[in-house]
């Protein structure tokens, strides 16, 4: 049998005995101190993991371990979440449903899971399209419609065409469908919706409580995007309509001489229908709706317009402004944008399509024409042509004009917000069924608590272009809950964001029949502690999940009001230059390294290689350097010893706190490296202290750290044990300096090896080494590292020793810290 094959064994044995006892299932302990250990909930859709989910699963792993060994109560479940349009499509691909479709996908992709070794426990499992999960789904959006949260409009939704179905704006980024990549085109549409909007301010301040990366708020800050302003009232010429432009920049009024409209705003509609410019609008906005986002508000981006044919009236000049429709205008207030040359963006957009422009501000309050300049004058000063406004600093008169513009009547002072509210309904089969009916008699009502869960139907023809739900009479034709006359069933679904957002509360109490948790439970383990994920969920679960969060503590279900205390985000898996992927052809699948050198080796080249936090590039060669790695710690137990050695006990403490401090840090790598260097450097070592080293590999390699454990007699199991504590008091920092000077030394014999070598073709079997005379007993303790990592016979002595061999004089060239070398 191979050393592979045993390694393979090894991990079988071991994943065997540690479900068998269960010894990572863990319950409510108010005696020790929780922590809660979670990665974002996978989308079962692969029968594969490659290296890059091998990567996202160790890392919570390594950080699990270590908490449970140092004595905490770890609770870290693993489930999935298994709704989604991937297997409603793959269902109409391959005639099965997508049931049968997503219970396949989660047993195979259990199963290369329990082969990774993770300390999951598995009792806690989860999938949110089982009816015991989605039931309660159902639930809070009959409490969350109760309190006016939930709630029916239409409005223009993002539509994919292919995915046949409605997307949340956080889904549609840059036009694109996040989920195929298709251009997204916008549609009226009734939809249900949750009102996060009522929750921006809190969402917003709340980010000071976690310890988020700040790149993550960052995002969320924008995305939420609070701005204090004012709306300012530009009436349509020949019309009774106001067209509500909102601005930070009031102060410029006096100098608008257009309005911009955003491609996506209803009343580009309504300007156009009918005119000599409805189908070159129309063009435009399809156009446009394939750029990024990023782009058409890039500042330095190219800006593109087309006129309406519609006039407004400044309110404050009373001068007639033309109306147009920008690619830079987006839905964020109003969606209507007042436009001057104190902007780049609106002065170079203006003399693109020759609109007049003026100036009302100057760094002295003297007039300036906009003439003269061939960009935006972007620089505060005092006002100028603004009325009783002339000759004020523009910052100062920024609240005044705000007081004047609301006295007036054409402005009113407001608090405007980017988000928007999150539309949760999708016209697909493969989701939580919204709980609502619809009776001619009653209007829209909730299906009764009793007769929840409302179970998806098994009649549904997935042929249909639309959606499944709709071809099934005796799911849509029911009872009205009120007066028990007819009544149709809503036919959307949930979007599966919706199952995410609370999922980890779930887990807390995951078999409750009764309730969606015990409030006890979930007080205890609640908030997660550690949570690991991707970036790219910032403006999406991220931010539905703190608002799920706000709702149910406002609704009085959980005490807290933050789901995740601590995010940790991922770096992604490359090969050969690209992300890893089944579509790229460079996957590295598990089952390709753990057959041929084992996961333990696997695990510990990737979390060697670089931080958890940074892209990595795969690497054959690496992975083989792990198993070296692997290999010197077995050899490494036959070189066990009683005797005590006060430089190991030092270096081993050293080796405790950086390893320790590094972990929790999730700085792997530095554990790593540190806790190898300590290995490799050891000639022998005591059983204690060889305990120390398996442990500290533990959480890293799992399967063999624990056979060599036990191969040792101890009875217990390592994954069980006390994590080591550093002892101060053994550290003795002349120790690392003294191995700092000699691996120097190895490193100056090797070069000038190479350099003789190389340019004489020499062979060379022997070193001499000529050390200052108080250096001589360290340089001699360090003498069995030197010819183990250099090769040669090599002696050491003192300059001052008469009886040295110094055949070229070179100990006359030896000083403090720096010996001197003579090869032959």
């Amino acid at each position: 049998m191979t050393e592979f094959a045993k390694m393979i064994d090894i991990e079988k044995k071991w994943q065997k005995a540690w479900e068998k006892n269960k010894i990572f299932e863990v319950k409510e302990d108010s005696k020790k101190k929780k922590c809660y250990v979670l990665e974002m909930y996978p989308y079962p859709s692969a029968s594969f993991l490659h290296m890059g989910h091998v990567r996202v699963y160790t890392i919570g792993d390594v950080y699990a371990r270590v908490k449970r060994m140092q004595g905490y109560n770890v609770l870290y479940p693993m489930g999935y979440d298994s709704f989604g349009l991937p297997a409603e499509i793959a269902s109409k691909k391959e005639g099965i449903s997508p049931e049968k479709y997503t219970n396949d996908a989660i047993a195979q992709i259990m199963k290369f899971q329990k082969a990774l070794g993770n300390s999951y426990d598995w009792s806690r499992i989860l999938s949110s399209h089982e009816s015991q999960y989605y039931k309660w789904n159902q639930f809070f959006f009959i409490k969350m419609f109760e309190k006016g949260i939930a709630y029916k409009k239409e409005a223009p939704v993002n539509w994919c065409e292919i995915c046949q179905s409605v997307l949340a704006n956080e889904e549609a980024e840059a036009g694109k469908c996040w989920r195929c990549g298709n251009n997204v085109t916008q549609k009226n549409m009734n939809q249900w919706f949750f009102k996060i909007t009522d929750y921006a301010d809190r969402l917003l301040n709340d980010l000071d409580k976690i310890d988020w990366p700040e790149r993550i708020k960052t995002m969320q800050r924008n995305w939420i995007g609070k701005s204090e302003g004012v709306n300012i009232f530009f009436p349509l010429e020949n019309s009774n309509k106001i067209l509500e432009t909102f601005t930070t920049r009031c102060d410029t009024i006096f100098s608008v001489t257009f309005l911009c409209i955003a491609p996506e705003s209803p009343l580009v509609n309504e300007l156009t229908k009918g005119t000599k410019y409805e189908k070159e609008v129309n063009d435009f906005i399809k156009k446009v709706t394939k750029e990024k986002i990023e782009d058409r508000i890039n500042e330095e981006k190219e800006k593109e317009g087309i006129f309406t044919g519609k006039y407004a009236i400044n309110p404050t000049t009373k001068e007639k402004i033309p109306i147009y429709i920008s690619n830079f205008a987006v839905m964020y207030g109003t969606g209507i944008v007042m436009c001057d040359a104190h902007d780049k963006r609106d002065f170079r957009f203006a003399k693109k399509y020759n609109i007049p422009l003026k100036f009302v501000i100057s760094k002295d309050g003297k007039p300036i024409d906009p003439k003269d300049f061939k960009d935006a004058s972007v620089n505060d000063g005092i006002l100028f042509n603004s009325g009783e406004f002339s000759k004020t600093n523009n910052k100062e008169a920024l609240p005044k004009i705000a007081s004047w513009l609301e006295k007036n009547k054409i402005g009113k002072i407001t608090t405007n917000y980017k988000i928007r509210d999150w539309m949760i309904s999708r016209q697909r089969y493969w989701g939580t069924p919204i709980p609502v009916v619809y009776c001619d008699k009653c209007g829209v009502v909730p299906v009764s608590e009793k007769d929840l869960p409302v179970l998806l139907p098994n009649d549904v023809d997935f042929k249909t272009a639309g959606n499944p739900l709709a071809t099934s009479n005796k799911f849509i034709n029911t009872l009205c809950p009120k007066c028990k006359g007819k009544a149709k069933r809503e036919t959307d679904t949930m979007g599966g964001f919706v199952d995410s957002s609370w999922y980890f509360l779930r887990y807390c109490d995951n078999k409750n029949k009764e309730k969606p948790f015990d409030i006890k439970k979930v007080n205890y383990w609640m908030p997660v502690d550690q949570y690991i994920g991707g970036a790219e969920h910032a403006v999406m679960h991220l931010m539905y999940a703190r608002f799920f969060t706000k709702v149910l503590k406002d609704l009085g279900y959980i005490n807290f009001d933050e789901p995740f205390s601590k995010l940790f985000t991922l770096g992604i898996v490359y090969k050969d230059g690209h992300k890893m992927s089944k579509s790229k052809g460079n996957v590295v699948l598990q089952t390709d390294i753990s057959n041929k050198y084992g996961i333990d080796a696997a695990r510990l080249f990737l979390m060697l290689v670089c931080s958890p936090d940074k892209q990595m590039e795969w690497s054959d060669e690496g992975i083989e350097g792990a198993s070296r790695t692997i290999a010197r710690l077995i050899k490494l137990s036959e070189k066990l010893s009683n005797k005590k050695d006060e430089r190991l006990d030092s270096k081993i403490n050293k080796t405790i706190k950086v390893a320790t401090n590094a972990i929790d840090s999730f700085e792997y790598p530095k554990a790593i490296i540190a806790t190898v260097n300590a290995m490799d450097s050891l000639e022998e070592i005591t059983k204690e202290n060889y305990e120390i080293i398996l442990k500290l590999l533990h959480p890293i390699c799992p399967h063999i750290t624990e056979e060599l454990w036990h191969n040792l007699g101890n009875k217990t199991y390592l994954s069980l044990e006390k994590w080591p504590v550093c002892d101060e008091s053994k550290i003795n920092d002349m120790f690392d300096k003294e191995d700092k000077l000699v691996n120097d030394l190895c490193e100056d014999i090797n070069n000038i090896l190479r350099i003789v070598q190389e340019k004489h073709g020499q062979s060379v079997s022997k070193a001499f080494v000529y050390v200052i005379p108080n250096e001589l007993t360290m340089y001699q303790n360090g003498l069995d590292i030197v010819k183990r990592r250099t090769n040669l016979h090599t002696k050491v002595f003192a300059v001052n020793d008469k009886n040295k061999y110094d055949p070229q004089n070179k100990s006359g060239k030896a000083k403090p810290n720096k010996p001197a070398i003579h090869l032959e």
